[in-house]
Protein backbone atom coordinates (compact mmCIF):
# COMPACT_ATOMS: atom_id res chain seq x y z
CA UNK A 1 0.00 0.00 0.00
CA UNK A 2 1.56 3.17 -1.08
CA UNK A 3 0.62 6.57 0.52
CA UNK A 4 0.80 9.27 -2.21
CA UNK A 5 1.03 13.25 -1.75
CA UNK A 6 0.44 15.77 -4.05
CA UNK A 7 1.69 19.42 -3.50
CA UNK A 8 3.47 20.72 -6.49
CA UNK A 9 0.89 23.60 -7.40
CA UNK A 10 -2.24 25.11 -5.64
CA UNK A 11 -3.79 21.98 -5.56
CA UNK A 12 -3.16 19.75 -2.40
CA UNK A 13 -4.27 16.02 -2.97
CA UNK A 14 -3.46 12.77 -0.52
CA UNK A 15 -4.36 9.39 -2.08
CA UNK A 16 -3.68 5.87 -0.52
CA UNK A 17 -3.11 2.94 -3.25
CA UNK A 18 -2.92 -0.66 -3.18
CA UNK A 19 -2.19 -3.17 -5.26
CA UNK A 20 -5.96 -3.87 -6.35
CA UNK A 21 -6.12 -0.11 -7.42
CA UNK A 22 -7.58 3.42 -5.76
CA UNK A 23 -8.39 3.06 -2.32
CA UNK A 24 -9.52 6.86 -1.53
CA UNK A 25 -8.54 9.92 -2.49
CA UNK A 26 -8.86 13.56 -1.52
CA UNK A 27 -8.47 16.28 -3.39
CA UNK A 28 -8.69 20.20 -2.70
CA UNK A 29 -8.00 22.85 -5.66
CA UNK A 30 -8.98 25.99 -3.12
CA UNK A 31 -6.75 28.97 -1.84
CA UNK A 32 -5.85 27.70 1.22
CA UNK A 33 -2.46 26.61 2.17
CA UNK A 34 -1.10 22.90 1.79
CA UNK A 35 -0.20 23.50 5.76
CA UNK A 36 -4.21 23.59 6.61
CA UNK A 37 -5.35 20.65 3.98
CA UNK A 38 -2.95 17.92 3.68
CA UNK A 39 -2.65 16.53 7.40
CA UNK A 40 -6.40 16.75 7.89
CA UNK A 41 -6.99 14.71 3.93
CA UNK A 42 -4.37 12.10 5.40
CA UNK A 43 -6.03 11.72 8.85
CA UNK A 44 -9.50 10.97 7.08
CA UNK A 45 -8.12 8.72 4.35
CA UNK A 46 -6.83 6.52 7.08
CA UNK A 47 -9.43 6.94 9.09
CA UNK A 48 -11.97 5.55 6.63
CA UNK A 49 -9.15 3.03 4.98
CA UNK A 50 -9.05 1.61 8.86
CA UNK A 51 -5.54 1.87 8.91
CA UNK A 52 -2.17 3.70 9.63
CA UNK A 53 0.65 5.38 8.49
CA UNK A 54 2.69 2.14 10.18
CA UNK A 55 0.71 -0.21 7.25
CA UNK A 56 2.03 1.79 4.47
CA UNK A 57 4.74 0.09 2.40
CA UNK A 58 6.15 3.59 1.48
CA UNK A 59 5.25 7.66 0.84
CA UNK A 60 4.98 8.60 -2.68
CA UNK A 61 5.36 12.51 -3.07
CA UNK A 62 5.59 14.44 -6.05
CA UNK A 63 9.20 15.68 -6.29
CA UNK A 64 8.89 18.90 -8.36
CA UNK A 65 8.94 20.70 -10.18
CA UNK A 66 6.43 23.06 -9.11
CA UNK A 67 5.54 25.93 -6.59
CA UNK A 68 8.83 26.03 -4.29
CA UNK A 69 6.61 26.84 -1.18
CA UNK A 70 3.92 24.15 -2.46
CA UNK A 71 7.21 21.46 -2.71
CA UNK A 72 8.73 21.59 0.56
CA UNK A 73 5.43 21.91 2.37
CA UNK A 74 5.36 18.44 0.67
CA UNK A 75 8.98 17.70 1.52
CA UNK A 76 8.59 18.95 4.98
CA UNK A 77 5.53 16.54 5.77
CA UNK A 78 6.75 13.06 3.67
CA UNK A 79 9.74 13.23 5.60
CA UNK A 80 8.08 14.04 9.37
CA UNK A 81 5.94 10.98 8.54
CA UNK A 82 8.86 8.81 6.74
CA UNK A 83 11.03 9.39 9.94
CA UNK A 84 8.41 8.66 12.56
CA UNK A 85 7.40 5.66 10.53
CA UNK A 86 10.62 4.14 9.61
CA UNK A 87 9.24 4.45 5.58
CA UNK A 88 11.04 4.95 2.59
CA UNK A 89 9.98 7.72 0.54
CA UNK A 90 9.52 7.54 -3.11
CA UNK A 91 10.44 10.81 -5.68
CA UNK A 92 7.85 10.86 -8.37
CA UNK A 93 8.45 13.58 -11.09
CA UNK A 94 5.68 15.42 -10.84
CA UNK A 95 4.91 15.86 -15.13
CA UNK A 96 5.67 12.31 -15.34
CA UNK A 97 2.60 11.78 -12.68
CA UNK A 98 0.33 14.30 -14.56
CA UNK A 99 0.75 11.86 -17.39
CA UNK A 100 0.41 8.26 -16.00
CA UNK A 101 -3.12 9.38 -15.06
CA UNK A 102 -4.19 8.75 -18.50
CA UNK A 103 -3.68 5.00 -18.94
CA UNK A 104 -4.19 3.39 -22.57
CA UNK A 105 -4.11 6.77 -24.17
CA UNK A 106 -2.90 6.56 -27.63
CA UNK A 107 -1.93 10.44 -27.24
CA UNK A 108 0.83 12.23 -26.68
CA UNK A 109 0.78 13.27 -23.50
CA UNK A 110 1.54 17.00 -22.93
CA UNK A 111 1.30 18.44 -19.16
CA UNK A 112 2.28 21.56 -18.29
CA UNK A 113 2.42 23.84 -15.70
CA UNK A 114 3.11 27.85 -15.03
CA UNK A 115 6.62 28.47 -13.92
CA UNK A 116 6.46 32.13 -14.85
CA UNK A 117 8.37 35.02 -16.61
CA UNK A 118 6.31 33.26 -20.07
CA UNK A 119 7.76 30.33 -19.31
CA UNK A 120 6.09 26.30 -18.85
CA UNK A 121 7.27 23.51 -16.99
CA UNK A 122 6.65 20.41 -19.33
CA UNK A 123 7.59 17.23 -20.42
CA UNK A 124 6.25 14.72 -22.88
CA UNK A 125 4.89 11.28 -22.36
CA UNK A 126 2.94 8.45 -23.99
CA UNK A 127 1.79 4.95 -23.26
CA UNK A 128 2.40 2.33 -26.22
CA UNK A 129 0.42 -1.38 -24.91
CA UNK A 130 1.05 -1.33 -21.06
CA UNK A 131 4.46 0.38 -20.91
CA UNK A 132 4.42 4.19 -20.06
CA UNK A 133 7.20 6.03 -21.83
CA UNK A 134 9.13 9.21 -20.99
CA UNK A 135 9.74 10.96 -24.53
CA UNK A 136 10.66 14.17 -23.27
CA UNK A 137 12.49 15.26 -19.32
CA UNK A 138 10.41 17.93 -17.38
CA UNK A 139 11.94 21.17 -18.91
CA UNK A 140 11.23 24.82 -17.90
CA UNK A 141 10.94 26.50 -21.69
CA UNK A 142 9.46 29.67 -22.72
CA UNK A 143 5.78 27.97 -23.83
CA UNK A 144 6.94 28.76 -27.78
CA UNK A 145 9.40 26.67 -27.36
CA UNK A 146 7.61 23.95 -25.35
CA UNK A 147 4.89 23.74 -27.79
CA UNK A 148 7.64 23.41 -30.94
CA UNK A 149 8.95 20.13 -29.46
CA UNK A 150 5.18 18.68 -28.77
CA UNK A 151 5.10 19.64 -32.23
CA UNK A 152 8.38 18.05 -33.65
CA UNK A 153 7.50 14.97 -31.18
CA UNK A 154 3.42 14.44 -32.70
CA UNK A 155 4.76 14.93 -36.72
CA UNK A 156 7.29 12.18 -35.65
CA UNK A 157 5.13 9.97 -33.90
CA UNK A 158 1.87 10.41 -35.47
CA UNK A 159 0.16 11.19 -32.54
CA UNK A 160 -1.98 13.99 -31.59
CA UNK A 161 -0.77 16.09 -28.87
CA UNK A 162 -3.35 16.02 -25.56
CA UNK A 163 -2.32 18.85 -23.27
CA UNK A 164 -3.62 19.14 -19.38
CA UNK A 165 -2.21 20.54 -15.96
CA UNK A 166 -2.81 23.63 -14.27
CA UNK A 167 -0.50 25.47 -16.38
CA UNK A 168 -3.62 25.57 -19.40
CA UNK A 169 -5.56 27.82 -16.55
CA UNK A 170 -2.64 30.83 -17.73
CA UNK A 171 -1.31 29.48 -21.18
CA UNK A 172 -4.60 27.62 -22.88
CA UNK A 173 -5.38 30.18 -25.06
CA UNK A 174 -1.72 30.61 -26.68
CA UNK A 175 -1.62 26.90 -26.46
CA UNK A 176 -4.39 26.96 -29.05
CA UNK A 177 -3.11 29.55 -31.26
CA UNK A 178 0.51 27.82 -31.31
CA UNK A 179 -0.96 24.52 -32.32
CA UNK A 180 -4.35 24.43 -33.76
CA UNK A 181 -6.21 21.02 -33.49
CA UNK A 182 -4.86 20.18 -30.36
CA UNK A 183 -6.50 18.48 -27.79
CA UNK A 184 -7.12 20.11 -24.15
CA UNK A 185 -7.72 18.52 -21.18
CA UNK A 186 -11.41 19.79 -19.12
CA UNK A 187 -11.07 21.66 -16.24
CA UNK A 188 -12.44 18.64 -14.15
CA UNK A 189 -9.15 16.71 -15.01
CA UNK A 190 -6.81 18.58 -15.28
CA UNK A 191 -4.88 18.96 -12.38
CA UNK A 192 -2.60 16.82 -10.25
CA UNK A 193 -4.03 14.49 -8.64
CA UNK A 194 -2.20 12.35 -5.64
CA UNK A 195 -3.82 9.05 -7.11
CA UNK A 196 -1.69 9.15 -9.72
CA UNK A 197 1.11 10.35 -7.98
CA UNK A 198 0.79 7.09 -5.64
CA UNK A 199 -0.05 4.93 -8.75
CA UNK A 200 3.32 5.49 -10.78
CA UNK A 201 5.04 5.55 -6.92
CA UNK A 202 4.12 1.86 -6.70
CA UNK A 203 5.41 1.21 -9.69
CA UNK A 204 8.55 2.95 -9.12
CA UNK A 205 8.75 1.36 -5.42
CA UNK A 206 9.19 -1.78 -7.61
CA UNK A 207 11.20 -0.91 -9.02
CA UNK A 208 13.63 -0.20 -6.68
CA UNK A 209 13.67 3.50 -6.45
CA UNK A 210 12.45 4.35 -2.81
CA UNK A 211 14.90 6.45 -0.77
CA UNK A 212 15.63 7.06 3.25
CA UNK A 213 13.92 10.50 4.03
CA UNK A 214 17.63 11.83 4.29
CA UNK A 215 17.81 11.42 0.97
CA UNK A 216 15.06 12.74 -0.52
CA UNK A 217 14.93 16.57 -1.65
CA UNK A 218 12.57 18.56 -4.43
CA UNK A 219 13.64 18.91 -7.62
CA UNK A 220 13.17 22.85 -8.72
CA UNK A 221 14.48 22.83 -11.76
CA UNK A 222 15.35 26.59 -12.03
CA UNK A 223 16.36 29.08 -9.36
CA UNK A 224 13.44 30.66 -6.77
CA UNK A 225 12.28 34.11 -7.41
CA UNK A 226 14.41 35.58 -4.41
CA UNK A 227 17.19 33.73 -5.14
CA UNK A 228 16.99 35.12 -8.90
CA UNK A 229 16.90 38.47 -7.41
CA UNK A 230 19.88 38.12 -4.94
CA UNK A 231 22.06 36.75 -8.14
CA UNK A 232 20.54 40.07 -9.66
CA UNK A 233 21.91 42.24 -7.05
CA UNK A 234 25.59 40.40 -6.76
CA UNK A 235 24.66 38.49 -3.41
CA UNK A 236 25.37 35.24 -2.33
CA UNK A 237 22.76 32.32 -2.80
CA UNK A 238 22.06 28.86 -1.42
CA UNK A 239 20.80 26.37 -3.68
CA UNK A 240 17.35 26.09 -2.68
CA UNK A 241 17.53 22.32 -1.68
CA UNK A 242 19.97 23.17 0.84
CA UNK A 243 17.45 26.03 2.26
CA UNK A 244 16.03 24.42 5.94
CA UNK A 245 12.56 22.82 5.64
CA UNK A 246 10.31 23.06 9.03
CA UNK A 247 10.10 19.94 10.28
CA UNK A 248 6.51 18.14 10.85
CA UNK A 249 6.37 17.33 14.63
CA UNK A 250 2.75 15.94 14.74
CA UNK A 251 2.23 12.38 14.26
CA UNK A 252 -0.84 11.50 12.14
CA UNK A 253 -3.67 10.56 14.38
CA UNK A 254 -2.75 12.50 17.66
Amino acid sequence: MILGIESASLTASAALVSEQGLIGEFTVNFHKTHSETLLPMIDSLFSIAGTDVSEVDAIAVSEGPGSFTGLRIGASLVKGLAFGADKPIVPVPTLDAMAYGFPASDKLLCPIMDARRNEVYGGIYGFYGEEFRVLMKAVALPLTEYVREVRKCSEETGREAFFLGDGLSVHEEAVKALLPGAVIAGPAVRFQKAGSVASLGMKLFREGKAVPPEAFSPVYLRMSQAERERLEEGLSIRPAETESIEPVNRKIGE
